[in-house]
């Protein structure tokens, strides 16, 4: 699969998109870029599909890539199974405009 590398290197967007994943299943919707917020809807939902498995070993994976138990624990207990019949298709997109300052265009992500 392809991905973009948003001028950073490997272990830099690494540990950005697992900022970004944990704070977006913690508040249910991030501010960010076009490009990022596609790469998050991405990655968010490979993570849901896990979650859904409800596992130990899916949980583990999860934990891998999110940086806080708590919101492990409410993807898993609360988010997971509000998707059950569901096969894909986590995330909505918004675009809001430029942003001030460098005119990067934004988006609003959230889950449905």
């Amino acid at each position: 699969m392809a991905y973009r590398k948003l001028g950073r290197t490997s272990s830099n967007r690494k540990a950005m998109f697992r900022s970004i994943l944990t704070s977006f299943f913690k508040y249910g919707r991030i501010e960010t870029t076009i490009t990022k917020a596609k790469e998050v809807a991405a990655k968010s939902a490979q993570l849901i599909t896990l979650a859904k498995q409800n596992d130990l070993n899916a949980r583990r994976q999860v934990l891998a890539v999110l940086m806080d138990e708590d919101v492990t624990r409410k993807l898993f207990e609360e988010i997971a199974p509000k998707y059950e019949g569901r096969q894909g298709g986590y995330t909505r997109i918004y675009r809001v405009g430029p942003r001030r300052g460098d005119a990067a265009e934004m988006a609003i992500i959230e889950l449905i």
